[in-house]
């Protein structure tokens, strides 16, 4: 396992793989994390939305902006 040394890298040891990420309005979204940013802006590939806890919508390739993140699993 790498060592993480600044908060960014462990979102860099996840890249390529899949992610949970919860959003401020309480929807949670799981994709292939394919890339990030400083802002913690991020790019999902196969992204799932997932609102109360049920699969609510499907995209191929989705853009979240940092400032809506709460957390990335």
């Amino acid at each position: 396992m790498r060592t993480v040394e600044k908060p960014l890298d462990a979102l860099g040891i996840r890249k390529g793989k899949e992610v949970l990420i919860r959003l401020k309005n309480g929807i949670e979204v799981r994709g292939k994390l394919q890339a990030f940013d400083i802002h913690l802006n991020v790019v999902l590939d196969d992204a799932e939305f997932i609102k109360d806890g049920e699969l609510d919508r499907k995209f191929s390739q989705i853009f979240l902006r940092g400032d809506m993140i709460i957390f990335v699993s």
